[in-house]
């Protein structure tokens, strides 16, 4: 175990780095922040390449970090710099990325969510936990979406993404491919010629496509599917945020 003290080691700058997404890319790796995350890497087969400590943290943690993985102690100026937290909890672990792209082709396992121009982090979290929660097989992160290694992202989806497949892709190659397999792609949609979501009966493979919080579905995107849906509301409501829409179709499309 290197005992770090310096924010101005090399180590730490390279580490600090992957706070962006030009960092990431350049290394292929991610940094987790905090206890849970960097658990459900070890319990899910994560590959580590570092964990990084303070003190209380490796006097609580280190018999669970895997053997072969360096270890280095950092101080809470280090770890503060590790983080955009105010206060971060003090452990953190670098990861390499999975493969980013998947060819939809030979996809024909299970349900997919398809997020088109997903900007909130937030929001992305939610339905990539609740994709996880209702049994998707993953969640493809189409054009114009948040980076899902970015801080917040990864936060929010509170590791789900070692639970379900997570990959980018052109989300209008996905929706043909799948159409093209005989697998029904669902977009979201107020428009006339929309379906009641829960009409829809309930299956085990098909695509799900949730739209930008502000702008909806892409247009194209929107005609290649093969029913495009709506949630009926009742009172004055007149939209609902597109993660509570999201978990809401998930949850009435995935047969049990």
């Amino acid at each position: 175990m290197e005992n770090i003290t310096s924010a101005q080691n090399a180590r730490v700058k390279s580490w600090a780095k992957l706070q962006t997404k030009k960092g990431r890319q350049a290394s292929q790796t991610y940094l987790l922040d905090g206890w849970h995350l960097v658990q459900e890497a070890i319990n899910h087969d994560g590959k580590l390449h570092a964990v990084m400590a303070t003190a209380e943290q490796l006097e609580a943690h280190m018999a669970d970090v895997p053997h072969g993985v360096p270890i280095f102690q950092i101080t809470d100026d280090i770890a503060k710099k590790l983080s955009d937290l105010v206060t971060p909890q003090g452990i953190f672990a670098e990861v390499t990325m999975p493969s980013a792209t998947r060819d939809p082709h030979f996809i024909h396992d299970g349900a997919w969510l398809f997020l088109d121009g997903i900007q909130d982090p937030g929001n992305v979290g939610t339905m990539v936990r609740t994709a996880d929660a209702a049994g998707f097989a993953g969640v493809v992160f189409g054009e114009g979406s948040v980076d899902m290694y970015s801080p917040k992202a990864l936060r929010a989806m509170q590791g789900s993404q070692f639970h379900v497949q997570t990959t980018t892709g052109d989300l209008k190659e996905w929706t043909t491919a799948f159409v093209d397999n005989g697998i029904n792609v669902y977009g979201t949609q107020l428009d006339p010629e929309a379906a009641d979501l829960f009409m829809v009966e309930p299956q085990t493979q098909f695509g799900l496509i949730m739209g930008n919080e502000g702008q909806g579905m892409d247009a194209e995107l929107a005609a290649a599917t093969s029913q495009n849906l709506y949630i009926p509301l009742t009172e004055q409501a007149e939209s609902l945020n597109v993660g509570v829409a999201a978990g809401i179709a998930m949850f009435a499309l995935k047969a049990r």
